[in-house]
């Protein structure tokens, strides 16, 4: 069976709890009983040590509900205070003519030490104490208490619903909600009961008056009638009895009111006393150093001392001149400790499970070898892949995600391995030590090289040592670096395969962002008309021909406009690429004259022949004879081969029916010769035609 803590045991907690009332019922006792000097010593002295254990405590706790038995605690050590009071009254009218031992050891050793046996000092002390204890500290504790009472009352309603929305918006649970809940109801309590108990102290303050009163006058008269003693010698004795046995009391009043107004004075601040007050006054190191000079100035004054104002002004110099120094180290700990677990999460990130099953969107894997070239600069690198993920963003209306270069023993040391999604979509060999220039159809540099194609583009090139830099630079050709072969590789790559990069939370990111009228109209249409997947798969479509979603608005007016009589996404995104033939054209045409190449009449005839469409009209299936589509793509790739060379941008124009299909012939040749329709140029639009396929 398993053992009971000792403070859970219920006949523990019942000895506790009878040793508890006993002690107030003996309190209660001192009252009306005789007490022989000797424990009125020990009551005195349970009474100081009582009150400094309370101040302690006051000082340490990091916040007041930390001391939420204080009223009662107070409580207890007032109404002791007040029968040892009683007592030493009861033994100072009694045998206060015995001499000053008469109520005890304690009361003879403060009115000597404090009155330096003159009764006339003790009662100017005694006076200046209870001013002190009644008039700043109680008066200013109670006012405190007051309005933190009324305050915390008239916060009430807010924090619990505060507490209330946390829960229902899934921040804490119902445990923690509870626990707030509780705690509110303790500070409220609190509260109140410190406004209250502070009227102990000060009701304590005037009773002390009236018995030191009592006690002078009552001893006189007692010692002069009763024991017929001088009325000076009475008045010696019994004042300095009173006075010493004001004094007993009113020291441990004075520090329980200081504690009383450190609890109350506390407030919202967090931490322990001498860490709130010590840290926030030293923490202006500026405001030291103009005290320390005000105290150096007043330290030259003439007719004042120098001593003590140089020592402090000293002092203050080097608290104000140590502190930035210990801030600094402080900080430096905490920044260290800091990134101590920022890499320990991020190790553990790495090392766990569900991080080797999350593949980065975009990796490229670089060999050893060339690692050693192109990863030497990260900074560099950083910032050129920070250029062309901005780039994207402006043309395409979307941020790529992040681009993440790695060293991999998998892939040759020379070479490099682009991947989306974990796949290899593009890998190439390199050249340590030697520069690519691309040449195209055009002359070649006179030096040796070898011939190779471009990676990107698949233009005619050379490798050409870095030796011959200086020379191809002046036959007029440009020599790449192997970083930005990689980096335009790269960026082609992502072009061709932005739909994969669009994912759904792109998308929801995207929307977010609309203006409050546009998030309206998607509720009107999503998803009673068409869902979010396939609005996404719309978008994706139009990235898929490199067409920008930059102008997010007028696609979902667009979309607004069609998806009541097209449901497919196919027909939903050739309804967009009419609406947004502006920007598409503009996007495409160089210096606002766009090139185009026509179809001709065979194959635009052949292509028309080829859809079969339901009783609708609409296009239900493409059926073309696979012979047409081989000597389709071989004029087409001779037509458009021979644009090429001359270095124009153009695109290629066909029937709006047919323009799907066209493009899905053509991109396996060209990906990135855009295929439009006669409906997607643009009213205003110069057009140049470069001739037909035929």
């Amino acid at each position: 069976m398993a053992d009971i803590p000792a403070s859970d045991n219920p006949a523990t907690r019942s000895r506790r709890d009878i040793g508890f009332a006993m002690g107030i019922v003996a309190i209660l006792g001192i009252m009306f009983l005789p007490i022989p000097p000797l424990l009125i010593d020990l009551g005195l002295a349970l009474s100081i040590a009582l009150s400094v254990l309370i101040l302690m405590v006051s000082l340490w706790i990091n916040k007041p509900l930390e001391f939420s038995a204080f009223p009662t605690v107070l409580l207890i050590a007032t109404l002791l205070r007040l029968g040892l009071g009683v007592a030493t009254t009861r033994l100072i009218l009694s045998h206060g003519s015995d001499g000053v031992h008469a109520a005890g050891q304690i009361i003879a050793g403060f009115s000597q030490l404090v009155m330096s046996g003159d009764f006339v000092i003790g009662i100017v002390v005694f006076v200046i104490l209870v001013t002190v204890n009644f008039l700043v500290i109680t008066k200013g504790a109670t006012r405190i208490a007051e309005v933190g009472a009324r305050f915390t009352l008239d916060a009430i309603p807010g924090k619990q619903m505060a507490i209330d929305a946390d829960l229902n918006a899934g921040l804490i649970d119902d445990r923690e909600a509870q626990r707030r809940r509780a705690e509110l109801e303790e500070e409220s309590a609190f509260f109140g009961s410190m406004d209250g108990a502070s009227k102990f102290v000060r009701g304590e303050a005037v009773a002390s008056l009236i018995i030191i009163a009592v006690n002078i006058f009552g001893g006189i008269i007692i010692g002069v009638t009763r024991h017929g003693m001088p009325i000076g010698d009475a008045a010696n004795i019994f004042t300095r009895l009173s006075v010493g046995d004001g004094l007993v009391a009113q020291i441990p009043a004075l520090i329980v009111s200081l504690s009383a107004g450190l609890l109350v004075s506390k407030g919202g601040t967090r931490g322990r006393a001498e860490t709130a007050v010590l840290g926030q006054l030293g923490a202006y190191p500026r405001a030291l150093f103009v005290a320390a000079g005000l105290m150096f100035s007043m330290a030259l004054v003439p007719g004042l001392p120098l001593a003590p104002f140089a020592f402090l002004g000293g002092v203050m110099a080097f608290v104000g001149y140590s502190i930035p120094k210990q801030l600094a180290k402080k900080q430096a700990a905490e920044a260290q400790k800091v990134e101590a677990e920022r890499q320990r999460k991020e190790r553990e990130a790495r090392e766990s499970v569900k991080e080797s099953l999350r593949t980065p969107e975009i990796e490229v894997c670089v060999g050893k070898q060339l690692a050693g070239q192109v990863l030497r600069t990260p900074t560099e690198l950083t910032n050129r892949i920070g250029k062309m993920r901005r780039k994207f963003a402006v043309r395409y209306g979307f941020v790529v995600p992040d681009i993440r270069m790695t060293e991999s023993l998998q892939v040759p040391s020379k070479g490099y391995q682009i991947k989306i999604h974990g796949t290899v979509v593009a890998a190439q060999a390199m050249r340590i030590g030697e520069f690519l220039v691309v040449v195209g159809d055009g002359p070649k540099p006179d030096v040796p090289g070898e011939e190779v194609r471009e990676p990107a583009f698949g233009m005619k090139a050379m490798w050409v040592a870095e030796a011959y830099g200086a020379e191809v630079k002046r036959e007029g050709f440009a020599p790449v670096d192997n970083l930005t072969v990689i980096l335009t590789h790269l960026s082609e790559v992502i072009a061709n395969n932005l739909p994969q990069l669009l994912s759904y939370k792109d998308m929801r990111g995207l929307l977010d962002r609309l203006d409050p009228e546009y998030k309206k109209l998607i509720d009107d249409i999503c998803p009673s008309q068409i869902s979010s997947s396939g609005l996404q798969a719309v978008l994706k479509l139009l990235l898929a021909e490199r067409v920008s979603i930059r102008n997010l608005n007028l696609i979902l007016e667009a979309v607004a406009e069609i998806v009541p009589h097209a449901r497919r996404s196919e027909q939903v995104a050739e309804h967009v690429r009419m609406r947004m033939a502006q920007q598409i054209c503009g996007d495409l045409s160089e210096g606002g004259v766009l090139n185009v190449l026509r179809l001709g009449a065979k194959w635009d005839l052949a292509f028309h022949q080829s859809l079969k469409r339901d009783a609708k009209g609409e296009v239900v299936e493409f059926d073309i004879d696979p012979r047409l589509v081989e000597q389709f793509g071989a004029d087409a790739g001779a037509a458009i081969r021979e644009r090429l060379k001359t270095g124009a941008a153009f695109v290629l124009v066909t029937a709006p029916d047919a323009r799907p299909y066209v493009r899905m012939i053509v991109e396996r040749m060209f990906p990135s010769l855009p295929v439009l329709s006669h409906v997607e140029i643009a009213r205003g639009v110069e057009i140049k035609s470069l001739g037909t396929i035929s």
